[in-house]
């Protein structure tokens, strides 16, 4: 299931990571725009988006119809941006939706489970032992959505120093799964998905999810060892811009969220 949510652009359930599909999309041909105007309107499941007042579908030939309207609105403002050419690299949330109607939808089970095992391998428990300050650092941004997540848990989580694998608690892991598990919503379940491959954390990408704290703190506090490294020596350029690429996807999931809760 990982392999089909990382093929956002294609419909195909090939093993892709979000940058390399930007990337591929990016040196493949783009096709023209075949629209003028790009709207929403009612529909049986939600609002539909329509391109020149057809209803716009999915690679699976599924109509795109989310839940709320400022939901739907997102896709089609990405459409009625877009020039002379779609460029999928510039289109996140309706690379996201495909994946949802798509995929998602038909396994949602398989999704939850993926975020479940994120939770068992959380950035967030895997601490330095040096430097001071960036065990400070990991600490300032990190304990709080922890405290947070085990509270939500009603359990404790394992730390450890380093990257040798520790197994969390059952009970832990079993209370966060059944909060997960409420997602009823493909798209919102696809975009809490997005949002903890991106940073790496369940608990960081949950809390955004749950509106604890916006996806740009996620992103930052995720970024907490990348930064510390980038301070020390410096950043390379495709480095940086495949940060920004990610970071354009995150961005995505979070405002989807947004816009299906609000």
């Amino acid at each position: 299931m990982r392999d089909i949510l990382n093929d956002l652009d294609a419909g195909r359930a090939e093993a892709r990571d979000p940058v390399k599909a930007a990337q591929e999309a990016m040196r493949a041909p783009l096709p023209r725009r075949f629209y003028k105007t790009a709207e929403i309107a009612p529909d049986a499941d939600g609002f539909a988006v329509h391109l020149d007042g057809r209803p716009a579908k999915t690679p699976g030939r599924t109509i795109i119809a989310l839940a709320t309207a400022p939901a739907a609105q997102i896709v089609a403002d990405e459409f009625a941006a877009q020039g002379e050419t779609l460029d999928p690299a510039t289109m996140p949330a309706f690379r996201l939706v495909n994946t949802a109607i798509d995929g998602v939808a038909a396994d949602p089970q398989a999704v939850v489970e993926d975020v479940i095992r994120f939770f068992g391998t959380d950035l967030l428990c895997y601490r330095a032992d040096a430097p001071e300050t960036l065990v400070e650092a990991q600490r300032a941004r990190w304990d709080g959505p922890l405290d947070w997540a085990e509270r939500q848990a009603g359990a404790r989580f394992v730390l450890a120093e380093g990257v040798m694998h520790v197994a969390q608690p059952r009970e832990t892991l079993a209370a966060l799964g059944a909060l997960v598990r409420q997602i009823d919503d493909p798209v919102a379940l696809a975009a809490l998905h997005s949002m903890t491959t991106l940073t790496g954390s369940a608990i960081l990408a949950f809390g955004a999810f749950r509106g604890e704290w916006s996806a740009a703190e996620a992103w930052e506090a995720a970024h907490v060892d990348e930064d510390f490294n980038i301070a020390q020596w410096g950043e390379d350029a495709e480095a940086k811009a495949m940060r920004a690429r990610r970071w354009h996807e995150m961005e995505a999931a979070g405002r989807m969220v947004g816009a299906l809760s609000g």
